[in-house]
């Protein structure tokens, strides 16, 4: 059959898992549909008075393994098909990392650039009055994504809270800390790939002195250069939306906080520090042994794989690398530490903060990152030996290692084999 949509080549990694596992029929019929989009448009008012709609969205793809849990992005290229894949994606990453919950997405089609801060409220506690009979602490948990921060968060929990009447904090994870987040939700996605690529160094070839470049120059992307360039590694190039910088011996990390801080492009910092100026498209290339694609989806693809030099890509973003980009990459012996893996601190802490919120009971910042080391560790060894056992990709290998838990929960339900017996 022949894949189109993004969800289609997003199902491409159900198909090839399951090449692998003995999983009735029954499991692949009900993981290649989501179990339900919904889809609504936002009216709000804005400052002159007018008035305009936005169109939204909210995936549960599947909720077998507990309730569905999955951010809310806000995007100008948002659509169904982009929010049901991320939604997959997030149903398979939550069974990766064992935790009790299934996938969801949702996404607002607006640049939140352009409103003000008060329409940004308007438009998100509006997003929460469409979607209020889909949510829920124990049905659908949202959580920041794109565009999205814990402000945005702090006011879509407290919609909800308003609209059934009692505090409701375990509706929504990655609030600000004073409205029931947790600490160390920030850093988490970063920090969760980075005791993954730190534990598995040696079986990765990247003991000693790693040369580190990064795509994309977002919230995750800054912690990894922190974190990675505070173990010694070296940050050679870096990228945002507008431009790219590179130097051979090392970027000045501090410089790119600060300027990212103020509001600057990272291309702002060229001829300072030794920075030199570099087309975004050339950062794929560049002569580095990780390569950490933390931007959207598909930015390595059949055009531009061959040329990625490093030995190991680790994908903090959703779905960074397309099939067709496997295969190259697979060929030319590179490791894709995959994002239902690699990425998946994010979705564990906001795990943290609902468990939390349910217990009314805080964690210490050491209990947060002992706690998702331990999982990180324990999920990234068994997928490694997955792969060894195998001989398949690490992506293939996270996906069966997932798969054989969703397949046990829906089989617990009874199958066809069981019923016609």
């Amino acid at each position: 059959m022949t894949r189109h949509s993004l969800l289609d080549l997003a199902l491409v990694r159900l198909d090839e898992a399951a090449q692998h596992l003995q999983v009735d029929p029954d499991v692949i019929e009900k993981l290649q549909y989501p179990r339900e989009t919904t889809k609504v448009r936002l009216m709000i008012r804005m400052d002159d008075g007018s008035r305009k709609s936005f169109l939204a969205w909210r995936c549960r793809y599947d909720d077998t393994r507990g309730p569905t849990k999955g951010g809310i992005r806000f995007h100008p290229d948002s659509n169904e098909d982009e929010v049901e894949t991320l939604a997959f994606w997030m149903t398979f990453k939550c069974a990766v990392m064992n935790l009790p919950y299934g996938g969801g997405k949702g996404a607002v089609c607006v640049d939140p650039r352009t409103l003000s801060k008060a329409e940004l409220e308007r438009l998100s506690r509006s997003y929460i009055q469409a979607f209020a009979r889909i949510v829920g602490p124990d049905r659908d948990i949202p959580a920041p994504d794109v565009y999205t921060n814990s402000m945005i968060m702090g006011w879509m929990a407290d919609e909800y809270s308003q609209i059934v009447g009692q505090a409701s904090p375990g509706v929504i994870t990655g609030k600000p800390i004073a409205l029931g987040g947790s600490v160390g939700r920030n850093d988490a996605t970063a920090r969760g790939g980075y005791y993954l690529v730190r534990d598995l160094a040696a079986e990765l070839g990247l003991e000693g002195r790693t040369r580190v470049a990064i795509q994309g120059f977002g919230n995750a992307g800054q912690y990894i250069a922190s974190l990675l360039a505070a173990d010694g590694n070296v940050i050679v190039a870096v990228s945002d939306s507008t431009g790219a910088v590179y130097a051979p011996e090392g970027l000045d990390v501090e410089l790119l906080l600060k300027t990212k801080a103020e509001g600057k492009p990272v291309s702002s910092t060229v001829g300072k520090s030794g920075h030199q100026a570099l087309s975004p498209d050339e950062l794929i290339a560049v002569e580095a042994d990780l390569l950490v694609p933390a931007a959207l989806e598909s930015m390595i693809h059949e055009g531009n794989a061959a040329t990625v030099k490093a030995k190991v890509v680790l994908e903090l973003a959703n779905g960074p690398v397309t099939p067709e980009a496997d295969a190259i990459l697979s060929e030319k012996g590179v490791v894709v530490l995959p994002d239902i893996l690699a990425n998946a601190g994010g979705v564990t802490v906001s795990y943290f903060e609902w468990v939390q919120n349910r217990q009314g009971y805080s964690w210490t910042l050491e209990e947060v990152h002992e706690r998702l080391r331990t999982i990180m560790v324990r999920e990234g060894r068994a997928i490694w030996v997955i792969a060894q056992e195998k001989r398949v990709s690490w992506r293939t290998a996270a996906y069966i290692h997932a798969l054989a838990r969703l397949a046990g929960a829906i089989e617990a339900h009874g199958t066809q084999s069981f019923f016609a017996s």
